[in-house]
């Protein structure tokens, strides 16, 4: 016998950074009912608060129950290959990080040249999903429930980063969401965090858990959505598996949240990609679309330093922006969670991470398999272009110039700050890359949004969380309009 079908107003697949946001603000609107799916543990599951609270550590370990893991391939000449790191969890990736909370520059959305997306526009998504204890005023928002604050007090690695900087000279720069810069600037400052206290809020914290009472919004958690169902082009549902077994959710709108991997993947499985390759695994095609075609990261290389290890800190307190394209992160530890050991008892070490913010690399997203259980195939390409690699290589070299009389330093490794992005992008009607519209609607189909970092046509200069859960606050309303 067939599952009998849960019907609602909205279904929202994925309760991360986006998808937390996208929720509350439609259920918002008592008369619409809004059914969220979630694959990882709900909030109230025992052990998950402790986890995504501490903001001075990363649940992200090889025995985290909070994370999902998939294989990617960083460069092609030789492959080095590392696993990428997802939160599952009631917050997604914003539950588990590290609390970095830029947000990207005005030139980033002039890049992206569409309607409704230019600086503008955005300010008061940034502005409506924060409250900054650090600056007031018309760039800062005062009633958000994301409330940010920099390290005041640094000590440790942090201080000798400090030092080393001022000895060169550059500028301070107090307030790294002051939009008022066209670009990056050149300089160094404190991260915000949406770390108070040593307490992580991220968006699942601020935004979901807080509506979960309403009666019009249900939030399924440890579910799979396994494909979307279509009556012709029209988005009709999905199946889920369970530990109930299988499920059907409808719905009279759909919006994916599921992430710059999970909603890619998920729009191939179920006939939205390249009709070649859907063909060949025995998919039929719903709509012939790029989708994962032209995905963005910050490529980055690593760098291990002797400073000494101080516990309980947030992982990463200032950044050093140079040039315009590049971030020099001195980051307290988090490399032993992030690389998935499963050491226990073992203090992670500082490193520097020398990142390009704006790659001229692509990567791809590709379907490997129509079994939603076998991930898809990621390839960043970081090699591929010369010129990052030469980019990446003058940061290292400074990197080595400004830190060498405080520290020492091993080779760069290579890397990825895990920042994936633009596998469904929003572009004009004529790029053939665009999958969706300016307002998130997939091309071609019917009732069916993407709304999370995967819409993002370029990558931002600033590690894209706070990007994405101002897009979630701003798309949003897309959904009933």
């Amino acid at each position: 016998m067939s599952p009998r079908p849960t019907h609602s107003d909205v279904l929202v697949i994925g309760a991360g950074s986006a998808g937390s946001v996208v929720a509350e603000r439609l259920s918002a609107d008592p008369a619409c009912s809004v059914t969220v799916l979630e694959l990882g543990p709900g909030p109230s599951d025992p052990g998950v608060a402790a986890l995504t609270d501490n903001g001075t550590v990363l649940p992200v370990g090889a025995g985290s129950p909070l994370v999902a893991r998939f294989p990617a391939q960083l460069t092609d000449s030789p492959a080095r290959t590392v696993q990428l790191v997802r939160g599952a969890t009631v917050g997604g990736s914003g539950a588990v990080n590290g609390g970095y909370f830029c947000r990207a520059v005005p030139a980033d959305f002039a890049a992206w040249d569409l309607p409704g997306w230019g600086w503008d526009d955005v300010l008061p998504h940034y502005r409506a999903i924060e409250t900054d204890l650090d600056f007031t005023g018309p760039q800062h928002g005062d009633r958000g429930p994301i409330r940010l604050r920099r390290t005041a007090e640094t000590v440790g690695s942090t201080a000798l980063f400090l030092q080393a900087t001022a000895r060169y000279g550059y500028p301070w720069l107090p307030d790294l969401n002051d939009g008022a810069a066209p670009g990056l600037p050149t300089g160094i400052g404190p991260v915000p965090l949406n770390i108070v206290d040593g307490v992580r809020v991220g968006p699942g914290a601020g935004f979901l858990v807080p509506a979960l009472g309403r009666p019009n919004l249900t939030v399924f958690a440890g579910l799979r959505v396994l494909r979307l169902r279509f009556a012709g082009t029209r988005a009709v549902g999905v199946d889920a598996v369970g530990p109930d077994g299988p499920q059907v959710f409808t719905a009279d709108r759909i919006v994916l949240c599921a992430g710059a991997i999970g909603s890619a993947h998920l729009l191939m499985l179920s006939g939205i990609g390249d009709d070649a390759v859907l063909r060949a695994l025995g998919i039929a095609t719903v709509q012939q679309h790029a989708v994962g075609a032209r995905c963005s990261d910050h490529p980055e290389w690593v760098l291990p330093t002797s400073w000494a290890v101080e516990p309980r800190r947030p992982v990463l307190e200032v950044v050093l922006s140079l040039g315009g394209d590049l971030e020099i992160r001195p980051y307290t530890g988090g490399f032993v969670a992030m690389l998935g050991d499963g050491t226990e008892g073992r203090p992670d070490w500082p490193h520097l991470g020398v990142a390009l913010m704006q790659p001229r690399s692509r990567g791809a997203l590709t379907l490997a398999s129509a079994d939603p259980a076998v991930p898809p195939r990621i390839a960043h390409h970081y090699d591929s272009e010369p010129a990052d690699v030469a980019r990446l290589r003058h940061g290292a070299e400074l990197a080595y110039e400004i830190t060498g009389a405080t520290t020492g330093m091993g080779e760069p490794s290579w890397s990825t700050s895990q920042h994936l992005c633009g596998s469904v992008p929003m572009g004009a009607e004529d790029d053939p890359y665009a999958v969706l519209d300016e307002q998130c609607r997939v091309r071609g189909v019917e009732r069916l949004w993407v709304i999370d970092g995967s819409v993002m046509p370029r990558i931002p200069s600033r590690g894209p969380h706070a990007t994405t859960v101002m897009l979630a606050h701003r798309a949003a309303p897309f959904v009933l309009s």
